[in-house]
């Protein structure tokens, strides 16, 4: 129960910093609202995480995979980012949603791992209502709907990351180590960005975009840290609700009905798929 409710509060913080982007990234320069994401992510996180684990906290073993995570999630939120510029939060939500999908078929043919047809089935009906948001055939349709697949895309390889990271460092240092490689690339960057903004207000919201950001993440490592991951990936759709909510409320937007279609289709489809992986491995761990 602890590990659902960590879950549930990280996927809330998760849609407030989407719905935070979406009321500032038409008024900053892309990279200068990706940096202020970090720096208040970074620090937080180092504030927080520093006094119980000190020098501990920094110390990896594989660096190099690390950097590249980093740079992964960075290039991760410059297309979220960039696509919450134009596209509403609770769909681009959903499209995102199909990254649990997209690890399985990189799981499938990068490391040649067996995938079941039952697994392929809901794959492909994850992928069919990402095309039912998108609509390819629509005169509603343009390109700034491709960015969320480049988002799944990177996140996948994020994931990935992780995953190995995960089994020689600890939550505590990769998430130390994804906030300082991304504010360092930022920062490199930021120079040739920077303009000057007036507006208080955007300041306040570019800063709870990365209270949120870093509050979220923490909350994700602990409900990981209480619970198996095929249990808790079921309530990661619930920010796909959330989100629909946030969007109603801030933007007046409410999605098509074969937009409401694809999510509700994406949410069964990645659900089942979580429900299944649950199934596995409770067979795989059954005494002989």
């Amino acid at each position: 129960m602890a590990g659902i409710l960590y879950v549930l509060a990280a996927t809330l913080c998760f849609s407030i910093l989407d719905t935070t982007t979406k009321t500032v990234v038409p008024y900053v320069p892309l990279m200068m609202a990706v940096w202020a994401r970090y720096v208040v992510q970074a620090v937080l996180s180092t504030a927080i995480l520093w006094p119980a684990q000190g020098r501990a906290l920094w110390r990896t073993s594989n660096p190099k995979l690390q950097t590249v995570r980093g740079l992964m999630l960075l290039t991760s939120t410059l297309f979220a980012f960039s696509s919450l510029a134009f596209i509403p939060v609770g769909e681009f939500t959903a499209i995102v949603m199909i990254t649990p999908l997209a690890i399985t078929v990189a799981a499938a043919t990068v490391f040649k791992e067996h995938v079941s047809p039952l697994r392929w089935g809901l794959v492909a009906l994850g992928f069919v209502g990402a095309m039912l948001i998108i609509q390819p055939g629509a005169s509603t349709f343009n390109w700034a709907w491709l960015l969320p697949l480049a988002v799944v895309g990177s996140n996948t390889g994020f994931q990935l990351l992780t995953s190995k990271l995960a089994r020689t460092d600890s939550p505590s240092t990769t998430h130390f180590y994804t906030g300082w490689v991304a504010t360092a690339a930022c920062t490199l960057v930021l120079p040739f960005v920077w303009v000057n903004i007036p507006d208080w207000s955007l300041w306040l919201r570019m800063l709870l975009m990365g209270c949120f950001g870093a509050v979220g993440h923490y909350w994700l490592t602990m409900a990981y840290s209480r619970a198996p991951a095929t249990e808790l990936t079921p309530f990661l759709y619930t920010q796909i609700g959330t989100s629909m909510l946030l969007g109603w409320l801030f933007f007046q937007h409410v999605p098509t009905q074969w937009g409401v279609i694809g999510m509700v289709v994406i949410a069964i489809s990645g659900a089942s798929s979580a429900w299944l992986s649950a199934i596995e491995a409770r067979s795989r761990n059954k005494p002989a």
